[in-house]
């Protein structure tokens, strides 16, 4: 995998930073980090967890905290293993003071889901996890935030839409679906097949045994298909592996569209020509020109306090999404803050925080965030926030934007939600929440701040 030898140096970093920021306390907001800085998918790690402490980092030595409330943190390496990962919740979930897990694992979180409900700590599964965790009525402490499986694979298919000149031009085509051989890539299976007959194309969805080395079958398999389109649902090693072996067969890269774990730097440098033209879904863009990362670099690398190894990743699309990812927690705290007071709070409080998580464009512009990210708008029956995309292509030496921001297709996709967590709740015995207590008191909040 790219840049392992620079993952392990920034594990180093890593327990290099948790002896500085400690255990929490008084006056302390405790974020326990289930990261993966060795092992297949330490690019994807190492770039994350990076730019949200890089994150806590610049809020603390800029702001002095969360209005006076020191953010601190400590690191448990996973390899993006469930054991290890359920091994380091129960090992750190005793600290004082924690405000969020954060863990970036399908199959960490799926692990979690009963644990944290008991424990009453959210947890964070930015841009992953299980879709019907969405519905916050069952799943009062879990937060799908930006987007959640099936959300991806609506904007994927309304992107697909638009390409054609419309949704209904879909219909006859082919479309393939590469998927990691894991719960998350088998999470969108369904979901596909309901939008196949939804719009009249054909879907073909081939699997790709972890951790994805070894693809000549899969795209032989391709070639035969002859599909208008590949989705690539990869992961780590996986993905560069895939377009190199796209090329080998002739399928061209502009006509492969990656999810949300198959749009970064790291997928596509490896790759080298085969990658130009390929274009991949995001919740946020990649560069250093906004606000908030130039704040990261000023305040925090300058400073010899930066997290990541190689400062060229500083921009990176996994990095923003971790300096995205700590903007999400930390605005949760403050949200939350202002209804209990600026003191540590409990993680039932930030929880609180998260259910009432708005942030328009403007308050986005004014964290330094315009243009990183669109908004969100988290609700008590929605923990994920109306889940906008865009889309990037890669140019050879950088990403670009190629779409405008797109809404999945709720009206599809609410009921069935609704129906996966109906039948999670009546297996775990769970009455779901009545959220009009809830949403009415969001106005209020959002207008207090």
């Amino acid at each position: 995998m790219p840049l392992r030898s620079r993952s392990r140096a920034a594990l180093l970093a890593g327990a290099a930073l948790l002896a500085l920021a400690g255990a929490a306390g008084a006056d302390e907001q405790h974020f326990p980090l289930q990261s993966y800085r060795v092992g297949p998918y330490a690019a994807g790690g190492t770039g994350f967890f990076g730019g949200f402490i890089d994150y806590l980092n610049l809020i603390n030595t800029r702001d002095g905290g969360v209005n006076g409330v020191k953010l601190t943190w400590s690191e448990g390496e996973t390899q993006y293993e469930v054991e290890r990962g359920v091994e380091v919740y129960e090992r750190l979930k005793s600290r004082p003071g924690i405000a969020a897990w954060n863990p970036l694992s399908v199959g960490i979180a799926y692990a979690m889901i009963d644990r944290i409900t008991a424990d009453k700590v959210p947890l964070i599964t930015i841009n992953h996890g299980r879709t019907d965790s969405t519905d916050g009525r069952v799943f009062p402490y879990v937060f799908p935030l930006l987007l959640n499986p099936y959300s991806e694979t609506s904007g994927i298919i309304e992107y697909l839409g638009t390409r054609e000149g419309g949704l209904e031009k879909l219909k006859g085509k082919t479309i393939a679906v590469l998927y990691h051989g894991s719960p998350y890539g088998k999470e969108t299976i369904p979901i596909y097949e309901l939008l196949a007959k939804k719009y009249g194309f054909k879907v073909e969805q081939i699997e790709v045994p972890h951790p994805g080395n070894e693809q000549q079958s899969q795209w032989l398999a391709i070639r035969r298909l002859r599909p208008d389109y590949v989705v690539l649902r990869g992961w780590g090693v996986m993905n560069p592996v895939a377009l190199k072996t796209a090329q080998k067969t002739g399928f061209p890269a502009d006509r492969i569209v990656g999810n949300v774990w198959s749009n970064s730097e790291e997928d596509v440098i490896p790759a080298g020509e085969a990658a130009k033209g390929y274009v991949a879904i995001t919740t946020q863009a990649s560069g250093t020109e906004y606000p908030v990362i130039q704040e990261v670099v000023h305040n925090v690398y300058e400073k010899g306090a930066g997290n990541l190894a190689d400062k060229k990743r500083i921009g990176s699309v996994y990095h923003n999404l971790g300096v995205l990812n700590g903007i999400l927690n930390v605005e949760a705290v403050r949200i939350a803050q202002g209804k209990f007071g600026k003191r540590t709070l409990t993680g039932d409080e930030v929880r609180w925080g998260f259910e009432h998580l708005r942030l328009d464009e403007a308050r986005v512009a004014a964290l330094g965030a315009k243009g990183l990210f669109h908004s969100i708008n988290v609700t008590c029956a929605n923990h994920e926030g109306e889940g906008r995309v865009t889309f990037q292509q890669w140019d050879g030496a950088k990403w670009k934007v190629v779409s405008d921001w797109i809404k999945p297709d709720w009206a599809s996709l609410r009921p069935i939600i609704e129906a996966s967590s109906a039948v999670y709740a009546k297996e775990h015995g769970i009455t779901p929440r009545d959220c009009g207590a809830e949403e009415s008191g969001k106005q209020a909040s959002a207008e207090g701040r």
